[in-house]
């Protein structure tokens, strides 16, 4: 079969770092192929036209030649700037999270569409609506389901038997829900309120617009979000960056609205 020498990609830009004394070394994620590491010549110099197409969370179309260990960027266009989520510093934080889980669960060269548009419909989510923590939610439930990690929440993965209305215990071990007879012999379980494991069902079995519908009731929301960070990170087998960033930008805006209270 002849080796590809070139190619047209629609991606979104992961991250960057420096490449030698004037290049840029990029992790994107492609519409065409997944995961990508391609380099930017000369893209770390002032008069260079590539690098306002080549920040994180900006979606491009870009042509690559095929170089000797990386793709090369020959030509960068900006398909949406996502602009509205880089001035804002807690938008920020949601966005470097939602790319953070799927740079550190995907793997290079590898066409996963469903991937690709759940990226980029979630940074359109992150730019457009006011309460984010459910975009969020939406997100992992998602990205559980189509990197196969999809967490069994009807019946009782110990049992089998169909999970009753009260509350249950979540195993991250087996990949889902707990009945109470199972939980209390699973040291490793953790307890899961019906409330909240009636919003991760609706969640994990909806439209976005009809999670959006339905909300998260603020008093399940950090209960959901725990429950959640716990799988994610027993699936990675060590604890995510970006959390810790969005708590910090989130109680700096908290700081700052008491604040203006004040004034």
């Amino acid at each position: 079969m002849r080796e590809e020498r070139s190619r047209k990609v629609e991606a979104v830009v992961l991250r960057h770092s420096d490449w030698g004394e004037a290049d840029r070394l990029l992790v994107i994620f492609t519409r065409e192929a997944g995961k990508l590491r391609v380099v930017a010549k000369g893209a770390r110099k002032l008069k260079s036209r590539k690098a306002g197409h080549l920040e994180p969370f900006t979606c491009v179309t870009l042509m690559l030649a095929r170089g000797r260990d990386f793709w090369i960027v020959t030509q960068a266009d900006t398909v949406d700037a996502f602009l509205p989520l880089k001035d804002d510093l807690i938008r920020i934080g949601y966005a470097a999270y939602v790319v953070e889980l799927l740079d550190r669960f995907t793997y290079e060269e590898g066409e996963t569409p469903g991937l690709y548009r759940l990226l980029k419909d979630t940074l359109y989510r992150l730019m457009q609506e006011e309460d984010l923590p459910p975009v969020l939610r939406y997100y992992e439930l998602r990205f559980l389901d189509l990197v196969g990690f999809r967490p069994d929440l009807v019946q009782c993965v110990g049992c089998g038997q169909k999970i009753e209305a009260v509350d249950q215990f979540f195993s991250m071990l087996e990949g889902g829900v707990l009945c109470p007879q199972c939980g209390l012999k699973a040291p490793h379980a953790r307890p899961v309120s019906m409330p909240a494991l009636k919003y991760l069902r609706h969640y994990q079995r909806s439209t976005y617009s009809e999670a959006r519908n339905a909300g998260l009731p603020k008093d399940v929301r950090s209960e959901v979000e725990g429950l959640l960070h716990y799988y994610l990170t027993y699936l990675l087998e060590y604890g995510l960056k970006t959390p810790a960033f969005i708590r910090m930008a989130e109680k700096s805006s908290r700081r700052a609205a008491g604040n203006g209270d004040k004034l």
